[in-house]
């Protein structure tokens, strides 16, 4: 991973076990020296842990803003219309497959029962997956495809790959089923019991799916026959959690008063001219009204000193104030925490002390450049830990305390951290600056490590037009489980961050264990969280499972595992099983067991029917986006994308006859499309220059859930109609029509387009754009970080934003044209005539044309 900002992550190749004899527990078979047909014509998955700065990681997060409100929007709430042709209109969950009853005892080894005809007691239950809720599990894990192919050979194609994407910490309305008990896993490989084990009704002995061993269920799963086992969670739901919430455990708080246990802690940059620092003000003082009563605040200041502010004077805001140039002593800060002082107090009695202390910020004095002011960001945050750990903090070294969730430490920043430990000098021309940023990323990423061992998150939002040094406040945030966030200033989208910062919900302990059918071996996985080496051996013999330590557990995190078949598959299914350990912000622990069974195929035509195109783009863009690491790096993974395409039609199309050209398989229709998205888009084409706001958006793409990852490799567009309705359409320039207004999702951006016809009409352009305004914040409600939101006229300057963001499609010919956008054929021939002179010719291929420059015939739309 790159030394890049956002949440913490993992892009790491599991350990090889033969390798690293010396440890007690090995993390996962050896992989198999890898085989194909042919040699890739473009990289292979990469084969060595991919490190930055020691550690093994990669990205996730993803922001989204606000606009200011519209004069009087109009009451919004019809539903979007669906799409003129068979599109997908939103990031839709793939249905899990059809599920078989029949039983999946192996056949090829003899069980320790005999299959024939027994009587009641001893007879297999044959597992009860035919009660399985449809799509329940398919909430928290996506796979790429819903069948494997039993043929290692056509099964492990690098070009299009096998993986899945898992959601631990995602949240649905249903919920899994809870169970207050201990799970019964296998007594060899540690797996848990689960609705395809197969059980011997008069013993209750249960068959492990992923090992095939038998283990005992203390008598608890003997029934007379396979209907009365459903009153088992874990033998009737394919997910479940295994809840313990016991009062008498150290450091139990009881669920009223958890959430309150975990303050917030602003720590403010006190160096903002004049416009920066009203905005500034402004979204804290909205902040702290939206923050429950029981939230405990602190807030400090920093520049060349740190201000920790005291909420125990009501009429004047008070601060103590420790020197920045160094850490603070441990007498300083006894005396500080000792002292009289309150620096964090519940918002219900503290919140007009709160106001009159931000009212009293005032804007920096000196005549000195903003990325050369004096910023003390590292001690700020170093006192900001103190402060939260209390009192019991010289006795809790070594000790990691349990509190309610996760604390947290939100950085306002509007520079780099130039002054105290962690900083590097305001110039890079400075003769020591390579050897002081090296010291300051290791530094910082210490920090970001204690604050992790206290369950403190550190968020930092940054804000502004001074570049922040991305790269060293980075390894801050991604080790304790925070993201790091740009923003163009500190108004709206800033505001709406800050609050979506605080109220997120996290766990804490998180470690995500992965375990597969002996068939299947995990490549490399990406997400937020790095590879941990537990030893289970005393308890399970034969665990071959692959840890991950979660630095959080959070909704809008994702994992993505890439997956290879060790050989060719003899059995009817292969087996995983995910399970989640993580402490939640009411101190439960939970066990969450998730548990799919995939079928297996010969016929290449029925497994590419079962790829799951979207969940295919984003898998394969995680892995390219991982290696992009700087701008550079990103150009040549534009080639990646070309070949990718050209070995998949040849692999798994059909050649043209008398013909060089290969068709590309119409079962994958809508994939090579999203990855020319993926091509042209700000993750690996020329939309975005500054290189920070490069990374920051890389690591928070890898990282990233599916539907905001999708969301960011391919834009959602969205035409309004006559009654505040909404229709969708492919995101191709042809939408750009005069007389409409359109809405482009692409993610960490949304953008409204008003065409120059509609602007015309005042009041026509009104009731779009609040229509527009409202859309935009509804289908980006609920994301973090919260994206900009802008909108612009036809022909303006900002509207290039949206432009480069669309496939250009007007230089293709009717006849494509109309395939790939039949909206068009509603249009007049006076209207087609406009839309077609609109254009600005530009060298950039169509879909179309990019697809024949790689000898490839595009699919038809599906």
């Amino acid at each position: 991973m790159a030394n890049n900002p956002t949440q913490p992550n993992v892009g790491f190749i599991p350990s090889n076990p033969e390798q690293e004899q010396d440890r007690q527990t090995p993390i996962h078979p050896p992989p198999p020296p890898p085989t194909f047909a042919a040699p890739p014509r473009f990289p292979p998955p990469i084969l060595h842990l991919q490190k930055d700065q020691g550690s093994i990681h990669s990205a996730n997060g993803s922001p989204v803003p606000h606009l200011s409100t519209p004069p009087g929007p109009p009451v919004f709430t019809s539903p979007v219309r669906p799409a003129a042709v068979p599109f997908r209109t939103s990031p839709v969950l793939p249905q899990p497959p059809a599920l078989s009853t029949a039983s999946s005892l192996p056949t090829s080894s003899s069980p320790p029962y005999s299959n024939g005809s027994l009587d009641l007691q001893s007879q297999p239950s044959g597992g009860l997956e035919d009660h399985i809720p449809l799509g329940e599990s398919s909430s928290f894990v996506l796979f790429s495809a819903h069948k494997v192919l039993k043929q290692k050979k056509q099964a492990n194609v690098p070009s299009l790959g096998f993986g899945a994407l898992v959601s631990p910490g995602r949240e649905v309305s249903t919920g899994p089923q809870v169970i207050q008990r201990d799970p019964h896993r296998c007594q060899s490989c540690g797996a848990y019991a689960n609705i395809y084990c197969n059980i011997l009704l008069g013993s209750g002995q249960w068959q492990c799916v992923i090992c095939r061993k038998l283990n005992g269920s203390d008598g608890e799963y003997i029934a007379h026959s396979k209907e009365d086992l459903h009153r088992f969670p874990e033998l009737s739901s394919p997910m479940v959690d295994f809840v313990q919430t016991g009062t008498k455990r150290p450091g139990y708080v009881p669920v009223s008063d958890s959430r309150m246990s975990a303050p917030v802690v602003l720590v403010i940059d006190e160096c903002l001219d004049e416009p920066h620092l009203h905005h500034l003000q402004s979204s804290l003082h909205a902040f702290v009204d939206s923050l429950p009563p029981t939230t405990r605040l602190g807030i400090i200041l920093y520049g060349r000193t740190v201000s920790v502010y005291d909420f125990s004077e009501e009429s004047v805001a008070s601060a103590d104030v420790l020197p920045g140039d160094k850490s603070p002593s441990q007498d300083s800060l006894k005396a500080l925490i000792y002292g009289t002082g309150i620096y964090l107090s519940p918002m219900h009695a503290s919140l007009a002390v709160a106001h009159s202390i931000f009212s009293s910020l005032r804007p920096y004095k000196l005549n000195v450049p903003e990325a050369s002011r004096d910023r003390c960001l590292g001690t700020a945050v170093e006192v900001a830990l103190a402060i939260i750990q209390g009192p019991s903090a010289d006795l809790s070294r070594g000790v990691v305390k349990r509190s309610g969730g996760n604390s947290r430490i939100i950085v306002c920043a509007g520079g780099p951290n130039t002054y105290g430990p962690g900083s590097v000098p305001h110039s890079f021309n400075h003769p020591n600056y390579p050897y002081m940023e090296k010291t300051a990323l290791k530094w910082m990423e210490n920090l970001g490590r204690e604050a992790h061992r206290h369950n403190i998150l550190v968020d930092i939002l940054c804000a502004g037009t001074c570049p922040v040094r991305v790269p060293i406040l980075h390894p801050l945030a991604k080790a304790s489980g925070g993201v790091l966030v740009l923003h163009d200033d500190f108004g709206e989208a800033f505001g709406v961050n800050l609050q979506r910062a605080s109220a997120r919900s996290a766990g804490s302990h998180g470690l995500l264990e992965l375990r597969t059918s002996d068939d299947i071996l995990i490549t490399q996985v990406v997400g937020p969280g790095e590879e941990s080496h537990v030893d289970t051996h005393e308890t399970f013999k034969n665990d071959t499972a692959l840890y991950i330590q979660m630095l959080s557990v959070e909704e809008t995190q994702s994992f993505s595992l890439s997956m290879e078949t060790k050989g060719d598959i003899k059995g009817d299914f292969v087996f995983f099983q995910f399970a989640i350990q993580y402490s939640n912000v009411y101190q439960a622990d939970v066990s969450r067991v998730i548990t799919v069974r995939l079928p297996t195929v010969d016929s290449i035509s029925g497994y590419l029917e079962s790829v799951q195109d979207e969940v295919a783009a984003v898998l394969i863009a995680k892995r390219t986006l991982l290696r992009a690491k700087n701008h550079s790096v990103a150009v040549d993974m534009r080639a990646t994308i070309d070949e990718r395409i050209k070995d998949i039609g040849l692999k798994f199309g059909s050649q043209l006859p008398k013909s060089k050209l290969h068709c590309f398989p119409k079962e994958l229709s809508l994939l090579p499309e999203l990855l020319f998205h993926l091509r042209r888009g700000p993750l690996l084409g020329c939309i975005i220059g500054h290189e920070d706001e490069r990374s920051v958006l890389r690591n928070l793409f890898l990282n990233a859930s599916f539907d905001l990852s999708l969301r960011m490799v391919a834009p959602r567009c969205l035409m309004h109609r006559e009654g505040g309705t909404f229709e969708e359409l492919p995101a191709y320039d042809l939408a750009m029509q005069s007389d409409t207004a359109v809405v482009l999702d692409h993610g960490t951006d949304v953008f409204i387009w008003l065409g120059a016809e509609l602007v015309y009409d005042e009041g026509k352009s009104a009731a779009a754009l609040a229509a527009c305004r409202t859309l935009a914040e509804e289908l980006t409600e609920f994301r973090f970080p919260a994206p900009r939101i802008l909108a612009f006229k036809e022909g303006s300057s900002q509207a290039r934003y949206f432009v480069s963001r669309l496939i250009p499609a007007h230089k293709d010919p009717p006849y494509e044209q109309e395939a790939r956008f039949p909206q068009l054929r509603t249009l007049t021939s006076e209207q087609r005539t406009k839309l077609k002179s609109s254009f600005v010719h530009f060298d950039d291929p169509s879909f179309c044309e990019w697809m024949r420059s790689l000898k490839v015939v595009p699919p038809q739309p599906s």
